[in-house]
């Protein structure tokens, strides 16, 4: 397809990271996430952690922004203290991909947030998270899964109609929805599993799961396709 969009991922910045003869601070993203982002008829291009007044002119040169999953978001970004259960902060990363995301939400870039992705999206617009809840990442680095039931009507309904089993791995989900977002899937427990902003700056939707990790593309088609649409004006 010659008419592919050019998708922004956001990136790890890891300390230690070894490969064949190297250790070394790196730039690490799953290849899961380019291979979606091809698979669903896009370009892949990683976006590392920069200084946030670059923001803008990265998304400037993108036609949709993927923010990536990784680590706990630092509590003091939504006014909370910290659970003995959280992680380590990854400040570099919750600086460049808050600037990120206000960058998408004013230029009208289409913008999907997977996982730590969505839950910054819901901090971004003044939201707050829980820190820790059970169920939704049983065995350590292993993923699990479980089903999400979409809302009707929303954005990700529209994307996946039905009830989904997904790939899943977290320990911390939305508390107060941020402002203007709305809740899209839910897991059985109530968990929101997705949100989206149904009105407002253009096509803009978190989920908290880890479509990367499966075999569905639609979620990432339909930001492949925002973004196509975007770009034709």
């Amino acid at each position: 397809m010659a008419d592919r969009p050019l998708i922004g991922v956001s990136t790890y910045l890891e300390a230690g990271a070894r490969w064949r003869v190297w250790e070394l601070e790196a730039v690490l993203l799953p290849a899961a996430y380019p291979r979606l982002v091809q698979g669903a008829g896009g370009l892949a291009a990683l976006l590392p952690p920069d200084a946030p007044e670059h923001a803008a002119a990265a998304v400037a040169r993108v036609d949709g922004l993927v923010i990536a999953g990784g680590p706990d978001v630092e509590p003091v970004r939504y006014g909370d203290g910290t659970d003995p259960r959280t992680g380590p902060p990854a400040r570099a990363r919750d600086t460049w991909e808050l600037a990120l995301i206000e960058a998408a939400l004013v230029a009208r870039v289409p913008l999907l947030g997977i996982c730590r992705g969505m839950q910054l999206l819901n901090v971004a617009l003044g939201g707050t998270l829980v820190q820790h809840i059970e169920g939704h990442a049983e065995v350590v680095g292993v993923f699990g899964g479980h089903l999400v039931q979409p809302v009707p009507g929303t954005l990700y309904a529209g994307a996946v109609p039905e009830e989904m089993f997904v790939p899943t791995y977290h320990h911390q989900a939305v508390d107060r929805l941020g402002t203007g977002l709305v809740a899209s899937a839910h897991a059985a427990d109530g968990t929101v599993e997705a949100l989206e902003l149904p009105s407002g700056p253009g096509w803009v939707l978190g989920v908290q799961w880890h479509p990367e990790m499966g075999e569905d593309l639609r979620v990432m088609r339909a930001l492949v396709e925002a973004a196509r649409e975007a770009r034709r004006g």
